[in-house]
């Protein structure tokens, strides 16, 4: 099955008017006269599976991957209250459930979300609750991820990743506030506390305060209401409260090895996709219709880096290779590897500019930049 003809039959059945289809994430119709750079570009990619004869969902590298994260998982509760460990051990298993809890989001939930794993629905909804079990509401993220991002990337006021709730200023076309002159030196004590915000407070104001129009206007059912609490619930008690009450240790330590976690995995994850579209060479459109094909629109907003590190890929969930990811979202992150080289080829071929950084720490570097010049001047 070619890209084109699955990209017409994947709009959410659950979500019908808040999750855009996937050819909205990736237009490929080309106005008259245009360079064919986005029809070779898909022809490209589509022909790399179809010449391998493989499957664009999940291979045998993402199912172990799935495995080995949910093994760590639950090993590291099973331990926690086998061994009864003292307050050190304690905290290391604890941590350890923690960093298996980041690696589940950025590889499993996150594919997931986008039905990248399996061809049935319901093996990808059933995935996906792996962002409850980390304390964040996996029907909110959808909607929030899909229609707060993927279709509408770096727009102002639309892209939901560009919310920096007064905090930050991430693109040029909002107002600057005095503060903002700093938010390159404490961005990432507050990126710390992403997930915290999420598990706290984000999920319950999307779903009862919605700041967004499409959050205004959705009529969610009574069933995620349901699920959002004892989601909720779930995560608490077995982060928070059994500790104490089984294991007998003590709130304080039991509060401090939930934070640690949490600086953890907030930092992580909001590094990952924050490297990929705000830094200081990518672009930030001022409406949906400034660029004549979906494609160019991603090559501007959209930046890669470490793609040639294996490592960073195996452990960011490909996510590194983020222009492919926006491309083809649908497809599994296990095959970005080689559709990222075809994708460098093409762009150079047809003079597309590519973005990329050769290794995480220049994107971040790049970030910080970007974060510095908004906090310090207008950047048009």
């Amino acid at each position: 099955m070619t890209f084109e003809s699955e990209v017409l039959i994947t709009q959410d059945p659950e979500t019908p008017d808040l999750v855009p289809s996937e050819s909205s994430a990736a237009s490929i119709s080309e106005p008259v006269g245009a360079p064919s750079f986005p029809k070779v570009l898909r022809r490209r990619l589509d022909r790399f599976f179809a010449d391998q004869n493989i499957s664009h969902k999940a291979d045998r590298t993402m199912w172990v991957k799935i495995a080995v994260g949910l093994a760590v998982l639950v090993g590291a509760w099973i331990a926690l209250y086998a061994l009864r460990s003292d307050s050190w051990k304690f905290v290391a298993l604890y941590l350890l459930g923690g960093l298996a809890q980041t690696f589940l989001l950025l590889n499993i939930a996150h594919d997931s979300n986008h039905n990248a794993i399996s061809s049935r629905p319901r093996v990808n909804k059933t995935l996906n609750y792996v962002f409850d079990l980390c304390g964040i509401s996996s029907y909110m993220w959808r909607i929030l991820h899909h229609r707060g991002h993927h279709s509408c990337i770096n727009l102002h006021d639309e892209d939901d990743a560009l919310s920096g709730r007064g905090i930050f200023r991430f693109t040029p076309h909002e107002s600057r506030a005095p503060w903002h002159r700093f938010q390159h030196i404490y961005a990432l004590f507050f990126y710390a506390m992403f997930s915290l915000d999420y598990v706290f407070f984000r999920d319950f104001e999307s779903f009862f305060f919605p700041s967004h129009d499409y959050l205004k206007r959705a009529n969610h059912p009574l069933r995620e209401y349901a699920v959002l609490v004892a989601g909720k619930a779930f995560y608490l008690i077995y982060m928070l409260v059994l500790p104490v009450i089984v294991l007998g240790k003590s709130p304080l330590l039991v509060a401090g090895a939930f934070l640690l976690v949490h600086l953890f995995v907030g930092l992580a994850v909001t590094l990952v996709f924050q490297t990929t579209h705000t830094i200081d060479s990518t672009y930030f459109p001022t409406d949906r219709g400034e660029f004549d094909n979906g494609v160019y629109h991603i090559f501007a907003t959209t930046a890669d880096y470490a793609t040639e590190n294996p490592l960073v890929g195996w452990l960011a969930g490909g996510l590194n290779h983020h222009i492919v990811h926006h491309l083809c979202p649908f497809v599994c992150h296990t095959h970005y590897a080689p559709l990222t080289r075809i994708v460098k080829e093409t762009a150079e071929e047809f003079g597309v500019p590519y973005r990329q950084h050769p290794t995480m720490t220049q994107a971040i570097l790049h970030h910080l930049i970007l974060l510095k010049q908004l906090g310090n001047e207008n950047r048009f």
